[in-house]
């Protein structure tokens, strides 16, 4: 059986078996890395240019923005590469490297979207103190905390994961690297279940923000529908219904993911909930 000192490579799941469906997930992938490049592109354009957006709303909309250009520009193209070139291959280094961006960009996304709840929260519900709460100092402070609590995260997460002795082949039944994966390569019962364990508590942490968004929101509902002008809700429901859906989305597919039973599980609905998540 091979060991992790003996790996040099990993080899991803092949998406497809012939040639035509390879090109046909390379302009699949394209059209969607593009198209996330060009939304997320114009939104931390437009927030940096216009001064008029220059709120603490449309600052964490442009920390979201850029969480999202690096999420998606981890694992797609090096996906798109393999699709084009008709392999599967991804170095030892690489697939650590995509590890840690990846937990890093998600727990500091899971982070922001807690504190966007915070802001909209304030800005509906006490709208009276909403400077004196998210003056520009506090809001700097709030997103370097997602950022830096997410690189601390990261690094630990996968010094750990990558510490930990492979024996069951090099195979990653997933498009990119991902740790439920890695997971199932480990040697030891015991190595599955601390860094399971390590998982586990990420996600509880991740319900945590969950609850904490969903309070928030029980909040801005009932506020807004106390109040008297139909303008006013049709405002309050537009800012506040987007980041609704991405929480919802992103979440509940992360969640999904990782506490899916095994009798569930198959490399289809893995690849789907993956490319819903990230």
């Amino acid at each position: 059986m091979p060991n992790s000192s003996s790996i040099s490579e990993f080899l991803l799941l092949a998406l497809a078996d012939t040639r035509q469906l390879q090109l046909l997930h390379f302009w699949l992938f394209l059209g969607i890395y593009l198209a996330a490049l060009l939304g997320n592109g114009l939104i931390s354009t437009a927030v940096a240019c216009d001064q008029r957006l220059h709120t603490p709303m449309y600052f964490f909309l442009l920390n979201l923005a850029l969480l999202d250009l690096g999420c998606i520009s981890t694992t797609l193209p090096k996906a798109m590469a393999n699709a084009l070139w008709d392999t599967r291959t991804i170095s030892y280094a690489g697939c650590a490297t995509q590890v840690f961006f990846l937990l890093f960009l998600f727990s500091a996304e899971v982070f922001l979207l807690t504190v966007m709840s915070y802001d909209r929260y304030v800005a509906i519900c006490k709208p009276l103190h909403y400077r004196t709460l998210l003056g520009s100092r506090a809001c700097v402070t709030m997103a370097a905390a997602a950022w830096g609590t997410g690189v601390l995260y990261s690094l630990m997460h996968t010094a750990n994961t990558f510490s930990i002795p492979l024996c069951h082949g090099n195979v990653v039944t997933q498009f990119f690297c991902e740790v439920a994966q890695i997971l199932k390569l480990f040697c030891s019962q015991s190595d599955f279940l601390r860094e399971a364990g390590i998982i586990h508590f990420s996600l509880f942490l991740i319900f945590v923000c969950f609850v904490f968004i969903v309070l928030s929101y029980v909040q801005i509902f009932r506020a807004v529908l106390r109040m008297p002008s139909e303008h006013s809700r049709h405002k309050a429901f537009s800012t506040c219904l987007p980041h609704l859906a991405v929480v919802s989305l992103f979440l509940s597919t992360l969640l999904f993911a990782y506490l899916k039973p095994p009798s569930i599980s198959s490399p289809s609905l893995d690849v789907v909930v993956a490319v819903l998540y990230s």
